[in-house]
């Protein structure tokens, strides 16, 4: 993968590395305030400043085009604590830089990017809460996956997990009663706290949504993760790469993802490793993920037919039905319904199923039926007057403010946002296909919807290809993996950081090495995370049902947003 712009090799002229290219214009454009440089795979890194973030950040965001901050990642060494900004280009994501801040271990304090770049704010408030680092000019800097209440920083070398989490019970005390948001005097507020979650049927799952009405209208709402957090990337660090890592990523987006998210570790750890992947393993690879895809978006197009109006018995069960041929494909391809466990680095755990025909039958009698299918859903919901005016122009987010809180996926693309992973930094056999990239200029909650829609038809186009490449592939070349080494040691401090398009939006993990089998850090880009920060973007001035479709719109699934 390049790290930069490609230099052309004039006769006679030795030719320049495109990370060291890169390198010299970031030097050029940042002057002193680049402390050192480092070499990190895709996205060579400037070392900077604690003090100096928001001013190199700012002039990469206005003057180099890197709009995109697309993970924040915090970890500690022996003799510092350190922040990675990775950042990119929604115009070219493979145009890719790293940001490094180291901060002593005395005292970890760093500038905050929050000022710079609003997705900022959550990912530097979940540094601070598992590492520890604190970060000046952050608009809210408290924990955001663990109570407030929590002692230490579970992150740290010195964090004892023995020690007992002791809450009084003045801290347990009714937290509503202090709440009395608003101009008026305490008791005297117009407004109104209400909790929705963290178990309520709008909230898909443990989340907690604390919300200030004004009357019907939402004055301010917060999300509160944190309730289903399973210290995912921790369990990873404890896995080697070859074996025992696969299986977590299914979990992260348990409903229908499964495949996406295994590629996202799959192309990170194959990258580190330099493993070139069959040919004929990626035609599976990509077939097999389309069909997540489709999975994902039924159930997203399904649950949010329930979160506009209550339509279970039509639009739900029809789209669950069109779910259920998907994951029936998918089952036999991998001898799962939902973790699948079925990518390996190098390739894929087996061939397709025999006989091979019946399974070609099979799913292409599913892609016969698609198109009747989606005129029913646009027939039952876009073509619905009470729909369209429960979701036309309500959860309205512009291109630059979703671009600012790091959205993407069906959500920036329903912004008008033309960004997919699968086009713009291509992997599999995605720029082998005919297809294309959805998008809608609508911004509000029926525009996202359409995206999705339509993503099924060009994923429905994409298996087609797929199925026609498989059955035409000569026998002696069906292979299915790479020769991989038995055990995989990367280089002691090789970093690296590689997404995937998911069903949701950028999905990336970070991993350095230390020289072992197992990662010494390992961080999860969750599109979800991201998503979600928008929500009082999409919601605040509007009723509460708008609220209730503007977060459905975001199709979320809090395995993935608190990992």
């Amino acid at each position: 993968m390049s790290t930069g712009e490609e230099q052309s090799e004039e006769p006679g002229e030795q030719a320049i590395e495109p990370t060291e290219a890169k390198l010299t214009e970031l030097r050029s454009l940042l002057g002193e305030h680049v402390l050192d440089t480092e070499e990190h795979l895709n996205a060579p890194g400037i070392v900077i400043r604690p003090d100096d973030v928001q001013a190199v950040l700012s002039t990469l965001k206005e003057e180099a085009g890197y709009d995109h901050c697309s993970l924040v990642t915090a970890q500690q060494y022996d003799d510092r604590y350190e922040s990675i900004y990775h950042l990119k280009k929604y115009a070219d994501p493979t145009d890719e830089v790293s940001v490094v801040v180291p901060t002593a271990r005395d005292d970890p304090v760093s500038e905050s990017a929050a000022p710079v770049y609003t997705t900022a704010d959550w990912h530097e408030r979940e540094a601070y809460d598992l590492v520890g680092i604190e970060y000046e000019d952050h608009p809210d800097l408290r924990r955001i996956l663990l109570p407030e209440t929590w002692q230490g920083h579970p992150l740290r070398d010195d964090y004892d997990q023995d020690r007992p989490q002791i809450v009084t019970l003045r801290e347990n005390a009714n937290p509503l009663e202090p709440d009395h948001r608003g101009d008026a005097e305490e008791g005297e507020s117009d407004t109104m706290f209400l909790n929705i979650g963290p178990h309520h049927p709008a909230t898909h799952g443990v989340l907690h949504l604390k919300t200030v009405l004004d009357g019907e209208q939402v004055v301010d709402v917060e999300s509160d993760i944190g309730y289903l957090h399973r210290c995912e990337e921790q369990m990873c660090q404890q896995g080697t790469y070859r074996h025992q890592i696969m299986p977590y990523p299914d979990r992260w987006d348990y409903i229908s993802a499964g495949l996406l998210n295994e590629w996202a570790y799959a192309r990170a750890a194959e990258d580190l490793a330099d493993i070139e992947v069959p040919e004929y393993a990626q035609v599976i690879r990509t077939m097999s993920a389309e069909l997540c895809r489709i999975a994902s978006h039924m159930l997203a197009m399904a649950t949010f037919a329930l979160d506009i109006n209550g339509d279970f018995t039509a639009t739900f069960m029809w789209a669950i039905r069109e779910r259920e041929k998907a994951q029936s494909i998918l089952e036999d391809l991998t001898g799962q319904r939902m973790m699948f466990n079925y990518f390996r680095l190098g390739g894929v755990a087996w061939d397709l199923p025999s006989p091979t025909e019946d399974f070609f039958e099979k799913t292409r009698d599913f892609l016969d039926g698609l198109p009747g299918a989606t005129q029913e859903f646009h027939d039952l919901l876009t073509n619905n007057e009470v729909f369209q005016l429960r979701t036309i122009d309500t959860g309205v987010i512009d291109p630059e403010t979703a671009k600012d809180f790091g959205t993407t996926g069906p959500v920036a693309r329903g912004s008008g946002i033309d960004y997919d992973l699968r086009r713009d930094d291509p992997y599999g056999y995605y720029d082998e296909l005919e297809w294309d990239v959805i998008t809608e200029d609508g911004c509000d909650n029926y525009a996202r919807l359409l995206v999705r829609m339509r993503e099924v038809e060009q994923s429905a186009k994409i298996i087609d290809q797929c199925v026609d490449l498989l059955e035409d592939w000569p026998d002696e070349e069906r292979e299915i993996q790479a020769n991989v080494p038995r055990t995989l040691k990367p280089e002691r401090d090789t970093e690296i950081y590689r997404a995937v398009e998911g069903a949701k939006g950028e999905l990336g993990i970070y991993i350095r090495a230390d020289g072992t089998d197992k990662p010494g850090r390992f961080k999860i880009r969750s599109p979800c995370f991201s998503n979600l920060q928008s929500l009082p973007a999409m919601a605040e001035g509007e009723y509460i049902p708008d609220l209730v479709a503007a977060l459905g719109s975001l199709d979320i699934v809090l395995g993935e947003v608190d990992r």
